[in-house]
């Protein structure tokens, strides 16, 4: 057994089992810092940018993981320990695998520990972008109105934070001139991904350093405008409350600062306690955290890069002027049919994706009721793409079962998911006088999963950052069938639209007293 390292390539390499990268790790030098270095990132972007390297190019282009959430401890302690380097290993639906030794995250801090060390990464000329895969939730809005939650506790206390002597001293200044600052606030360091950002950004401006571009690679509709947006607001909010010393930062980010958007694909489950054994059994490493993913891949990205970037599109990344078609296709066609087979595969006993995705009825109900029927007309043409060959393609790739993507994992976070995926579907076809009956049940699913029990009396964690509210509307249905739907932060007015509560009140009241199999049975019939 080789313990993944630096020192270990030789030796792996020597195998012929596991591509290794075919570059000097001391030769990488930093020029992107990337938030939320999870699972995903590590089968995509940080993927992409090994590609280049292995090919001889942008070794100035390695990246610099950061780490936010206590729980990043863990995978500072993995990257750190193997020179930032990990197993990835792609399975394709006949089995075959592809496994390489992934080697582009060259650094990983977790802010907790050091915080000055991440900003001073930022504020590296070197660095020329900051990218960001921090989930829906991460972005901190409100997904009915689409404004910044600046009452989150993180948040907040970051918004009444100065966050080095410097600023302190430029505050009380300003507050001596009348700027109207507030010197009762803290000293302190950033807590959220905003606050990293803004600060970085307010000190490359003090030096006369040109800005980062951020590029958000996560899966929202115009992440590169909501990161905007919202990295706008929280600026703003840090500007009106005196912070940087007197000047206004926001307007300078909002002139200088690019955010393209960008649209990313491959379906990457957790990593589970069997995958680890697996690439030890089979490739004879030892690996803290691997990385396993489905051979598909897609990355479409507007080139809008004024600090430069790597040249992505050597690596099979699509660069392009608008990237909202592609993802549109991919949000609405992809991910909300994740949220059709997650819910409904659950009350049905499944586990995983790859069982509902040839199951007799939910099959149809995906493929045909929801995307052919209510996803596609929300879709708009999109270049160089054959609808129904995409749609098809889908759902092989959930079928993958070399995969083994958990139905759990499709589930997790819903108040983030069905909101942001979901509701525009919803809205669109509401708007147009067509069908909701379909995506009526799927939100219907979600509520009947929320109650916490399944038809056998069996029970499951609902995962989700509003997991105490979500359950507590659920537990109202035998009072108040619409329960679930009157939390406006999640629906907004739905509740009032007759048109989704009709088939929406029949899929939960079968949900609930014939079960799931009943209820899909019933829709692909009447199809």
């Amino acid at each position: 057994m080789t313990a993944l390292n630096a020192s270990a390539l030789p030796d792996i390499a020597a195998r012929g089992e596991v591509a290794v990268p075919q570059y000097p790790l001391e030769e990488r030098k930093i020029g992107i810092v990337h938030f939320g270095v999870g699972g995903f990132h590590r089968a995509h972007q940080a993927m992409f940018l090994d590609r280049l390297m292995n090919a001889g190019r942008e070794r100035d282009w390695a990246i610099c993981g950061v780490g936010l959430l206590p729980g990043d401890a863990r995978m500072r302690d993995a990257l750190t320990a193997q020179d930032g380097m990990y197993t990835l290993v792609t399975k394709a639906p006949d089995g075959a695998r592809d496994p390489r030794v992934i080697g582009s995250i060259a650094e990983y801090l977790f802010a907790p520990d050091d915080p000055e060390a991440v900003l001073a990464r930022m504020a590296d000329p070197a660095v020329r972008i900051v990218s960001l895969t921090v989930t829906e939730g991460g972005y901190n809005y409100n997904p009915s109105t689409g404004e910044f939650q600046y009452e989150t506790e993180a948040v907040a206390a970051d918004l009444s934070t100065r966050f080095d002597a410097a600023g302190a001293a430029a505050v009380g200044r300003a507050g001596e001139n009348g700027a109207g600052a507030n010197t009762a606030h803290d000293v302190g360091h950033p807590r959220t991904m905003f606050g990293y950002v803004v600060e970085a950004l307010r000190r490359r401006r003090e030096a006369g350093t040109e800005p980062f571009t951020v590029m958000s690679c996560d899966n929202v509709r115009g992440n590169g405008d909501l990161a905007k947006r919202m990295i706008l607001a929280y600026a703003r909010r840090r500007d009106e409350n005196g912070l940087h010393g007197g000047d206004l930062l926001a307007d300078w980010i909002e002139q200088h600062v690019a955010f393209p958007n960008s649209m990313v694909d491959r379906i990457t489950p957790v990593t589970s306690p069997e995958d680890i054994e697996m690439i030890a059994a089979d490739y004879g490493i030892d690996d803290a955290w691997p990385v396993v993913a489905e051979d598909f891949v897609q990355w479409v990205l507007e080139d809008e890069f004024p600090a430069g970037r790597p040249a992505y599109e050597e690596a099979g990344v699509q660069m392009v002027e608008d990237v909202e078609p592609y993802e549109l296709m991919k949000l609405r066609l992809l991910n909300c049919s994740h949220q059709a087979i997650a819910y409904f595969g659950l009350l049905l006993g499944q586990t995983y994706a790859d069982e509902a995705a040839v199951d007799e009825h939910l099959a149809p109900f995906t493929r045909t009721l929801y995307m052919d029927v209510e996803g596609t007309p929300t879709v708009p043409e999109v270049p160089g793409i054959d609808l129904t060959a995409y749609k098809d393609e889908l759902m092989a790739r959930f079928a993958n079962e070399a995969i083994k993507d958990t139905l759990a994992r499709l589930a997790a976070e819903s108040s983030d998911r069905i909101p942001t995926w979901m509701m525009p579907v919803i809205r669109e076809n509401l708007e147009a006088g067509r069908s909701v009956t379909v995506t009526a049940a799927i939100v219907a699913s979600w509520a009947r999963y929320a109650e916490g029990t399944g038809e056998n009396g069996e029970e499951w964690p609902v995962v989700d950052r509003l997991h105490d509210r979500v359950m507590a509307a659920a537990a109202k249905h035998d009072e108040d069938m619409l329960a679930f739907l009157r939390d406006e932060e999640l629906f907004g007015d739905l509740v009032e639209h007759e048109a989704f509560t009709t088939p929406y009140l029949h899929a939960l009241e079968t949900l609930r007293t014939s079960g799931a199999r009943a209820l899909l049975k019933e829709l692909v019939e009447a199809a």
